[in-house]
This record gives C-alpha cells, structure tokens and sequence, in this order.
C-alpha cells in the first residue's frame, strides 16, 4: 500500500542551457525575443551571452543595470496621457515590432496597454533612459504614488517578479496592505539600487525625484 507523507519537495531551479542547479533568488536570465519568453541562466551561461557581438543570437542576456535621470521627472500631465489605470506600468522596446511595449501588472498577471505607441513614445521617448535603453531586455519602469511619477531603467526580469508578486499577494480592489508594502519595499530596492548615468545632469531643487519596488514570464 502506498503511503502518502505529504508534498513532494519543489524541484529545484536549473539553468534551461546546461541543467545545472541554480539558485532559486539572484541567478540570471536571457531572453528569447521570437518566443517573448524569459529563461533562467546559471552564471557561465549567462556570460556567455553578454559578450559583444551576441545580441543577434536567440537568446540575448538580461543586463544589471539600475538607472534614474533625476532631470527628467514626469508630471502630471505625463501620467494621464499614459491612461495607465494602476500606479505601476513598464515599457520595453520589442525589436521585431520596433516600438515601445507598454504594460502593467493585475490580478490576472501583465496586462498589455492599449494605448496608441506613439503616446508612449511623445511621453517617454525624449528621456535619457529612453536614449540608454537596450530592446527586449530591459525596460522603464513607471510608479506613480502620492501624486510623483518616477521613471528608472531596469532589467527586463524584475519587472515581471513584481507582476508575480502582485498577482499572488493581490486582494480586493485596491491590492490590500500587503501588496502595498511589497509594492513600498521593491520601490525601495530599486531607487538604491539605481545610479545617474554618466552625462546625465541632476534635476533642480524643486523637481520631484524621490522613489518608493515569478507568475508571467513573457517579456
């Protein structure tokens, strides 16, 4: 008789390249840009894909770069010409469409905006982030909160971590307490994380640029 001793241990995550076991936090990813899909990397492979020339292939690798542009906040006016029904929404550059991508994350998981692209482009477009921003790999995550938007470039990879955060953590219409303090908490992480780039002039005193942070997998 077969005896039932409780759930089977999560198989444990592996790099989709070599198979070898990788961490289930903290390890890397490529992006397959035909299929949209994210796949985890161990470390080798990884860099494997982060020399010059290896942009073209499959898979392309998912860089770790935080940036913010301090002199270029977004105002109000921005915000609402985005018609973004939440306060979190990330744009990323699809090379096969040649065009900025925009989308949000829900109960359901990421949800794609509707919005004309060349709304997104007018808002987003004349930024230095948007000038440093690398297609299908990384993307410009928007968080809009007690009336600032902020704008940072970020891997394309922790943007749907926080899309599956939300999805599981989310309740009632709002999100509920812990979705916000998750929401708080990755804001957090990201504003420390994030440098200005070389170039790049800090904002005026008066300017707004404080900032506050695995279900879908399709960049």
């Amino acid at each position: 008789m077969r005896r039932f001793t409780g759930p089977r241990p999560a198989r444990p995550e592996t790099c989709e390249l070599c198979g070898v076991v990788v961490p289930e936090e903290g390890h890397r990813h490529l992006v397959e840009p035909d299929r949209r899909a994210l796949v985890c990397a161990c470390t080798a492979c990884a860099l494997l894909f982060d020399r010059p020339g290896t942009a073209t292939g499959r898979y392309r690798a998912v860089p770790t770069r935080y940036l913010k542009d301090p002199g270029h906040p977004l105002d109000d006016g921005a915000w609402e010409r985005l018609q973004i029904p939440v306060g979190v929404a990330f744009f990323f550059r699809n090379a096969a469409l040649d065009r900025l991508v925009a989308l949000y994350p829900s109960p359901a998981g990421a949800t794609e905006s509707e919005l004309d692209p060349e709304t997104w482009q007018s808002v987003l477009g004349s930024g230095r982030l948007a000038a440093l921003l690398k297609p299908d790999v990384e993307a410009l995550l928007l968080h809009r909160s007690e009336g600032d938007t902020t704008c940072h470039l970020v891997p394309i990879d922790v943007c749907y971590e926080l899309v599956g955060r939300m999805r599981l953590l989310w309740q009632g219409f709002d999100g509920g307490a812990e979705a916000r303090a998750a929401l708080r908490t990755f804001f957090d992480e990201v504003e420390r994380r994030a440098k200005v780039p070389a170039g790049t002039g800090r904002a005026p005193e008066h300017a707004a640029t404080a900032t506050r942070t695995e279900g879908d997998r399709r960049p």
